[in-house]
């Protein structure tokens, strides 16, 4: 049953991500998940006045919404991470703004390698907790709404 402070999210969403200029993306809302994780390549860790950072391209070339963008920031973490063929592996993780629900969160993403997937981003229950949301699987893209929205 919802509770009043409950949002309804459906299995998928379109996010964006506006710290990085990549609009309506669709997302996998994944409750089996515990983290997020967003498909890249060329995922290379390096220094960079002594501190971790990560570079990596968002996306492939063949996704509508690739742009041959290199990223660049600070590694947040790095942890091993079970995939869901129950094959461990070490991520890095890297923190941005994403829009959604018409509002604006933190979110941690794990970056990996997700080419044969078909969704680019999985949101995973860590993140939903921040809601709460609350997913209606027979539903897709509850939460599209073109306005601003607030930090959370």
């Amino acid at each position: 049953m919802k509770s009043s402070n409950q949002k309804l999210i459906g299995r998928t969403e379109q996010v964006d991500l506006p710290d990085w200029k990549f609009y309506n993306l669709e997302a996998k809302i994944d409750t089996g998940a515990f983290t997020s994780s967003l498909h890249c390549h060329h995922i290379e860790p390096y220094k960079h006045n002594g501190e971790n950072w990560i570079r990596f391209y968002l996306l492939d070339p063949e996704h509508d919404a690739y742009s041959d963008q290199k990223l660049e920031m600070p590694i947040h973490d790095q942890r091993e991470v079970k995939s869901s063929n129950g094959e461990t592996e070490l991520r890095y993780f890297v923190q941005t703004k994403i829009k959604f629900f018409n509002e604006l969160y933190m979110i941690e993403f794990s970056l990996t390698n997700r080419a044969g997937m078909k969704y680019p981003l999985l949101i995973g229950r860590k993140f939903l907790k921040k809601g709460p949301f609350m997913v209606d699987v027979t539903k897709k893209n509850l939460s599209q709404d073109t306005n601003t929205g607030s930090f959370k």
